[in-house]
């Protein structure tokens, strides 16, 4: 159900980006006609899609970091050494002109080329990428935790590398993509990529609100499993994409006070008593069966009444646009009742939104991108 929903509307959206590939007066002329236009089922859709084409396809200067960059005129060949970057690239149709990824995209390897080289993104090695000769290279936050850029020697070689720090609010992350389209020639299409996210959140958000306040649930979202050698939990709190997530779907996030990504105490995690716990832990074969298992917490509200799940970490750890994905995962798991009914108004509203934004862009072609 959640791909479809999302999946639908990226194709009718994308029908604006490819009305509008050729050049900025086309921008111009889509903001001309939706400047008035009113869409089912999404309030102010036609500001979301002004808003996004805005910008699209102007090369930055500068990467998300603020460091200088000179992008190429034609990018031919890209290094991504962020999976959340190279999932963008792909949704962008540029797959290949992927020449290597890091070692975590490999996860995405049914869309690259084969042979596609692999890098370790905490431990470059410089002289190898640059043996590549990439036009552009794109590098994360991750790269560069505890200390300087390590890429600085692919700078000094001339090659354009931009970095993207890591996301803290979901504006972030379309500005992310954004930047990532308009360094490729794809602004249009990524501004499209944006708009479909952000209309997605609007639907979901909508249903959402329908919840009584009284049905709201707590939730503790666990990245870790505490054990007697690493005797705490790995969350988040607030300031950070995954909160405002939450926030979206109408629950609370348990560390929400907090500041950031968190570590917790395992007692402190008892008392906060959670309705509903989600983990993303992929290092063990059965988390859910494990956090049920801990000692202490059998009479938590989670793991009594059997609330304790398993999402997709891909989803959920990947700034990009398919934290829709993500939170669609969350909120059937939070209220799985209620949702089921909702998303059939979420899909026939979305449904309708596409019709409407194909009408306004003037034709019925879509195009596609990765699923």
């Amino acid at each position: 159900m959640r791909k479809k929903i999302v999946s639908a509307l990226l194709c009718g959206v994308m029908a604006l980006g490819s009305l509008t590939a050729c050049n900025a007066e086309n921008a111009q002329k889509v903001k001309e006609l939706v400047k008035n236009t009113d869409v089912s089922g999404l309030e102010s859709v036609e500001k979301e899609i002004v808003n996004s084409v805005t910008g699209a396809g102007v090369v930055p200067t500068k990467d998300r970091s603020g460091n200088d960059i000179k992008v190429p005129s034609e990018v031919k060949s890209i290094i991504s050494l962020s999976p959340s970057t190279t999932r963008v690239l792909i949704d962008l149709g540029l797959a290949l002109k992927i020449v290597a990824v890091d070692t975590n995209s490999m996860t995405y390897k049914d869309y690259l080329p084969s042979g596609v080289k692999t890098f370790d993104m905490m431990n470059p090695d410089n002289e190898a990428i640059a043996a590549l000769k990439p036009d552009l290279v794109f590098t994360s936050g991750m790269s560069s935790v505890g200390g300087a850029s390590p890429f600085k020697p692919l700078v000094d070689a001339g090659i354009c590398v931009a970095d993207i720090p890591s996301s803290a609010s979901i504006a972030d992350i379309g500005e992310d993509i954004k930047f990532i389209g308009n360094c490729t020639g794809k602004g249009i299409e990524a501004a499209a990529l944006v708009t479909a996210m952000d209309a997605s959140f609007k639907l979901i958000s909508a249903a959402c609100d329908k919840i009584p306040a009284e049905k709201h649930k707590t939730v503790l979202f666990m990245m870790s499993i505490p054990t007697s050698d690493m005797p705490t939990i790995y969350t988040f709190g607030s300031g950070t994409y995954m909160d405002e997530m939450l926030t979206k779907i109408g629950a609370k996030n348990v560390c929400g006070d907090q500041k950031s990504w968190v570590s917790i105490s395992i007692e402190d995690a008892v008392k906060m008593n959670p309705d509903v716990i989600l983990t993303n832990v992929d290092y063990v074969e059965d988390p859910v069966k494990e956090i049920k298992a801990l000692k202490g917490w059998e009479n938590v509200n989670a793991v009594k009444n059997n609330e304790v799940y398993k999402v997709d970490p891909n989803l959920s750890m990947q700034p990009n646009n398919h934290i829709v994905d993500a939170a669609l995962e969350w909120v059937k798991d939070i209220y799985p009742d209620i949702f089921s009914d909702l998303s059939k108004g979420i899909e026939q509203a979305l449904k309708d939104t596409v019709e409407k934004i194909k009408g306004i862009a003037g034709t019925g072609e879509t195009t596609k991108a990765a699923a």
